[in-house]
């Protein structure tokens, strides 16, 4: 893999996980080997863009051959930081955290929840999947003691700046927020905010652009 400090385009970040799953299906299915071309058929992004996303980190295809299915998906992991595992903790275990905490459990996606907290004394006590629930006032010195790498946020927006600035002081490295709100961190904090209204007004965008151009037929 190519070590620059030259800094990746946030597109070709966003793409490098399409291209994970795609290469694991193959993998799954036998494939050893696939060229750009074979790869832009199945994952929609031009055979030209794929080469230049990948050689932004160095060569794994080699001329005549294409690209080995195993070796591009193992690298892929690499540039992705999916070859360790991290320690995850889930705030607010209302049916949101829930259920990513059951995705991150079933899935065994890598990132190993180790602890769950809420402020609400009726799910303080609980365990999901043998992880216990803790109340929040514990966060703080279980995120130092335990060198938590994760936090993901399901808070409500009133609450998850709140939360962040708590988390941010323990020492976390990294928030999956889902509240609806952008948060302030310092720059040493990496944060990746889901707002699943956006994504939906993306999709309601799309369809409305379909219903146009099914008009001007």
């Amino acid at each position: 893999m190519k070590s620059n400090n030259t800094k990746v385009s946030n597109a070709i970040i966003r793409r490098l996980p399409r291209y994970r799953r795609y290469l694991n299906e193959l993998r799954k299915q036998g494939v050893k080997k696939i060229s750009s071309n074979e790869l832009s058929e199945l994952i929609g992004y031009t055979a030209s863009q794929i080469r230049q996303d990948l050689n932004t980190f160095g060569g794994f295809g080699q001329q005549g051959y294409g690209y080995s299915v195993d070796s591009l998906f193992h690298e892929i992991n690499k540039i992705l930081g999916l070859d360790r595992e991290y320690k995850t903790i889930v705030v607010g275990i209302g049916n949101l955290g829930q259920a990513i905490t059951n995705y991150t459990y079933y899935y065994k996606i890598g990132f190993n929840i180790v602890g769950l907290f809420d402020v609400n004394p009726k799910l303080v006590g609980l365990s999901i999947n043998d992880v216990l629930v803790r109340d929040f006032s514990e966060m703080s010195d279980f995120v130092k003691e335990n060198d938590i790498d994760i936090a993901i946020i399901c808070v409500n927006r009133e609450n998850a700046q709140k939360v962040t600035d708590v988390l941010v002081d323990a020492g976390i490295e990294g928030i999956w927020n889902f509240a609806p709100v952008d948060l302030n961190v310092p720059n040493d904090v990496a944060v990746e905010n889901v707002h699943l209204s956006d994504s939906l007004h993306t999709l309601s965008f799309l369809i409305r652009s379909n219903e146009l151009e099914d008009a001007e037929k």
